[in-house]
C-alpha cells in the first residue's frame, strides 16, 4: 500500500546520516568534537522506520482488511539486501589485503552475523562498546542498527496483525504499554548492562514504537495535526531537540534511556507537525536534504567500511585534503549504488526472480569466502615474514595450567612447581600477564616455584576497589576483598621473591595512551578506584602495603613503554605500499616518542622510586626499548623482531627481553 510522499522525511534521514557519518568521522576543531552525539541519527532511523512500516502495514489492513506478508517482506528484501550485498562484496579485496588475521577473522564471522540479521548480537557478546576506539577498526560494525531493524520488521508485522484482527480496540493501549515497558527497560539497562542494552531491540523498540504511535494516530484519523499555530512553532523546537542531542551528548552518557527522549520528542514533532507553509519543513524538503536523504542508505553503508580501511591504510593522516578526497569517494560511491543498485533493485518492473538470483549468488560468495577465511585462520601467511613471529595477539593467554585454564585473569591463579622452596610470585595485570608465559619456562628451569595472581586492569591497592564508571558498579574480581585475600596469603611469606608490575600510567591518570603521532589507543578509562577509607589515594596504598612486604624480597617492574599505534598493522600497511616483491624490501621501524614517554610515566616513576628499603629491587623495561637503537625514541620493532604485540602489551620477544632482566635480578637475589 503506497504512502503519500513527504519530503519532510527524507530530509530528517538527511540530518540522521549526516549525523552519524560526522560522529564516525571523529571531527575534531580546536581539541573539541562538536558532533560527539552524532550517534543519535541511528536513533532517528528508528523512529522513521516505526512511523513509515506501521503506516503501511496499518493503511493496507484498515483499506483492505488483510496484509500481504509476501509483498512486505519483497520490499523489504528490495530495499535491504542487494545495496547491503554490493558494498560487502566490493569490501573483501580490500579486507585481503589490509586487515590482520585476528581482524581478518573478525571481519568475516561480522558479515556472515550480518547476513543471518544478528550482527548486533556477535558484537555485544565479542565485547566490542560501541564507540570506543577498538570499533573504528571494524569494517561492520555499523550493521548493528540494521539487524536491529530487520529484526524488527521480521516481528513486528506479525504481532500488529494478530493484535489489529483479534484485539483491535486495544492495538494503542498496546502499542503505548510496549513503548512504556521498553523505555523502562532501556533506562534500567543503560545504567546495569550499558552494551547489552545498546545493541538489542527490546531497549530499542520505544524508539520505533514513537514512531508507530504517530502512524496509528494518523491513519484513525485521516490527518496529522491541524493546530495552524502548533504547526508554525513545535517543527522549530523539534529540530533544537536534535540538534542539541548532537552537539551535546557523548558517549559517557546513558544511551538509550530517558535521556534519549529528547531527540526522539523532537523526531516525533517534525513528523507529526510538519507543514509545507512552516520554516522547518521548507528547509528539510529543499532539493539538497532530500537528495542526500534519497542516498542515505547508501551513505550509511559505505561510510564506516571506507573510514576503517582508511584508518588502517592512515589514508588521511595530517591531510586535510586526503580527508576532504575521502568524503568526496564516500559521496560519489553512495549515488553510484544508489542509481545502479538500489533504484533497480526496488523496481517493480524487474523481476523479483532475478533479483532473488543475484541475492543467492551474492550471499553464496560471501558465505564461502568469509567461512573459509575462518577456517583458514585468517591466511596467516598473507603478510610480511616478519608478522609471523607476532600473530599472537593475546599474549598474556599463552599460559595455561594443567587442567587447561588460562593463568591471566584466573581469581584461583596458578602455580607451578610447588616442590621448590624457591618461591616467586608475580602480581600485576595485562602487562605482566604478557611476561607469563616465557618467565614460567626460564623459571622452572632454575627450579623455582611460580605463584600468579594477575588480572586485567587489576594491580594491587588493598583499600580500594576499581568501579565500572558505566554502569556505576564495584568489579566483580577486582575489588578490595581480592586485595585483602591476596595480603593475607603474601604477609605469611618469608624470603620469597615477590614482583609487582602493570600499567601504571593509565591507572594514575584514568586515560589511555595518545603518542601525540596520531597512535591513540582510546580516550578516557572507564573505570577509577575507589577508597574504601583506609587510604586517600592508591599511591599511598600500593607504596605502604608493599613496604609491609619487605621481609620478602621485592621486585618493582616500571611502566613498561605504550606504544599508541598497532605495530602489526603499520608493518602491514608499510609492506602494502611499498614493493612487497623486491627482494631489498626493508620494513622501517616503527617509534615513539621518548619524551612522550617520560611525561607519560613521570607520575609513575615518583611513586616507583618512594618506595626505598633494603629488600626492594627495581627492574627498568623501557631501557630495552627506549633511546637505545633510535636516539629519543622507544622503538616498536626493527627490522628482525616485533617487540609490541598490540598499543601496550609486549610480544613474546618483548617478554623474553624483560624476562631476562627479571631473572638476572632473581639469580642476585637467590644468594642473599
Amino acid at each position: 500500500m503506497k504512502l503519500t510522499y513527504r519530503p519532510e522525511i527524507d530530509g530528517l534521514r538527511a540530518i540522521a546520516v549526516g549525523a552519524v557519518i560526522l560522529y564516525h568521522a571523529q571531527i575534531t576543531i580546536f581539541s573539541y568534537q562538536p558532533f560527539k552525539g552524532g550517534f543519535i541519527g541511528v536513533d532517528i532511523f528508528f523512529v522513521i522506520s516505526g512511523y513509515l512500516i506501521t503506516s503501511i502495514i496499518l493503511k493496507e489492513l484498515n483499506t483492505t482488511g488483510s496484509f500481504s506478508f509476501k509483498h512486505f517482506y519483497q520490499r523489504r528484501v528490495r530495499r535491504i539486501l542487494p545495496a547491503l550485498l554490493f558494498v560487502m562484496l566490493v569490501s573483501l579485496p580490500f579486507a585481503w589485503i589490509y586487515l590482520l588475521p585476528g581482524s581478518f577473522i573478525d571481519f568475516s564471522k561480522s558479515i556472515l552475523y550480518s547476513l543471518g540479521f544478528s550482527s548486533n548480537f556477535y558484537f555485544h557478546y565479542s565485547g566490542q562498546v560501541y564507540g570506543e576506539t577498538g570499533g573504528f577498526l571494524k569494517p561492520y560494525l555499523h550493521t548493528w542498527s540494521l539487524s536491529v531493524e530487520e529484526q524488527f520488521y521480521i516481528l513486528f508485522p506479525i504481532i500488529l496483525l494478530i493484535t489489529f484482527k483479534y484485539f483491535r480496540k486495544y492495538l494503542i493501549h498496546i502499542l503505548i504499554f510496549g513503548f512504556v515497558i521498553s523505555l523502562g527497560l532501556a533506562n534500567w539497562g543503560s545504567r546495569n548492562y550499558p552494551s547489552f542494552n545498546f545493541y538489542v531491540l527490546p531497549t530499542r523498540g520505544w524508539e520505533v514504537l514513537a514512531g508507530s504511535i504517530l502512524a496509528y494516530f494518523e491513519i484513525l484519523q485521516g490527518h496529522r495535526s491541524n493546530n495552524q499555530k502548533l504547526n508554525l512553532i513545535l517543527p522549530s523546537i523539534g529540530l533544537l531537540l536534535i540538534a542539541h542531542s548532537i552537539v551535546f551528548f557523548n558517549d559517557e552518557m546513558f544511551h538509550p534511556s530517558f535521556y534519549t527522549l529528547s531527540p526522539i520528542v523532537g523526531v516525533c514533532l517534525i513528523i507529526w507537525f510538519s507543514n509545507k507553509n512552516e520554516l522547518i519543513t521548507k528547509i528539510i524538503s529543499t532539493k539538497l536534504f532530500v537528495g542526500v536523504g534519497l542516498i542515505s542508505y547508501s551513505l550509511y553503508l559505505w561510510h564506516y567500511p571506507i573510514f576503517v580501511f582508511a584508518k588502517i591504510t592512515e589514508f588521511t593522516q595530517g591531510s586535510l585534503f586526503k580527508k576532504s578526497l575521502l568524503g568526496v569517494i564516500i559521496l560519489i560511491l553512495s549515488i553510484y549504488s544508489y542509481y545502479f543498485v538500489e533504484r533497480p533493485s526496488r523496481n517493480k518492473n524487474n523481476k523479483f526472480k532475478l533479483l532473488i538470483s543475484f541475492i543467492i549468488i551474492s550471499v553464496s560468495v560471501l558465505v564461502v569466502f568469509n567461512a573459509n577465511v575462518i577456517f583458514k585462520e585468517g591466511y596467516k601467511n598473507r603478510g610480511p615474514e616478519i608478522l609471523s613471529k607476532n600473530l599472537s595477539e593475546r599474549p598474556w593467554e599463552l599460559l595455561k595450567n594443567s587442567e587447561g585454564k588460562i593463568c591471566y585473569d584466573n581469581l584461583l591463579g596458578c602455580k607451578f612447581n610447588i616442590s621448590s622452596n624457591k618461591k616467586v610470585y608475580i602480581i600485576g595485570d595485562s602487562h605482566i600477564g604478557s611476561l607469563l608465559f616465557d618467565l614460567q619456562d626460564k623459571l622452572i628451569k632454575k627450579d623455582y616455584q611460580f605463584i600468579i595472581s594477575t588480572l586485567g586492569g587489576c594491580l594491587y591497592y588493598p583499600g580500594f576497589n576499581l568501579v565500572e564508571t558505566k554502569p556505576m558498579k564495584i568489579n566483580e574480581r577486582c575489588n578490595n576483598q581480592y586485595f585483602q585475600k591476596l595480603k593475607k596469603t603474601l604477609s605469611k611469606e618469608k624470603d620469597a621473591i615477590i614482583i609487582f608490575g602493570g600499567r601504571f600510567p593509565l591507572h594514575l591518570s584514568n586515560y589511555f595512551f595518545d603518542n601525540q603521532k596520531g597512535g591513540v589507543e582510546g580516550n578516557e578509562w572507564h573505570k577509577k578506584y575507589v577508597s574504601t577509607g583506609t587510604y586517600e589515594t592508591i599511591q599511598n596504598s600500593f607504596k605502604n602495603e608493599i613496604l609491609k612486604l619487605s621481609n620478602n624480597k621485592i621486585i618493582l617492574i616500571y611502566p613498561i613503554p605504550e606504544v599508541g599505534w598497532n605495530p602489526n598493522q603499520k608493518i602491514l600497511s608499510q609492506w602494502v605500499k611499498r614493493d612487497k616483491f623486491a627482494e631489498n624490501f626493508n620494513l622501517e621501524n616503527i617509534t615513539t616518542s621518548y619524551e612522550v614517554y617520560k611525561n607519560r610515566t613521570r607520575s609513575s616513576f615518583e611513586l616507583l622510586d618512594s618506595i626505598q628499603g633494603e629488600n626492594i629491587y627495581k627492574v627498568y623495561p623501557h631501557k630495552l626499548f627506549c633511546d637505545t637503537i633510535i636516539k629519543n625514541s622507544c622503538v616498536t620493532h626493527d627490522d628482525k623482531n616485533i617487540f609490541y604485540s598490540d598499543k601496550n602489551h609486549p610480544s613474546i620477544k618483548g617478554a623474553e627481553m624483560i624476562n631476562d632482566l627479571l631473572i638476572r635480578q632473581i639469580e642476585k637475589l637467590k644468594n642473599k
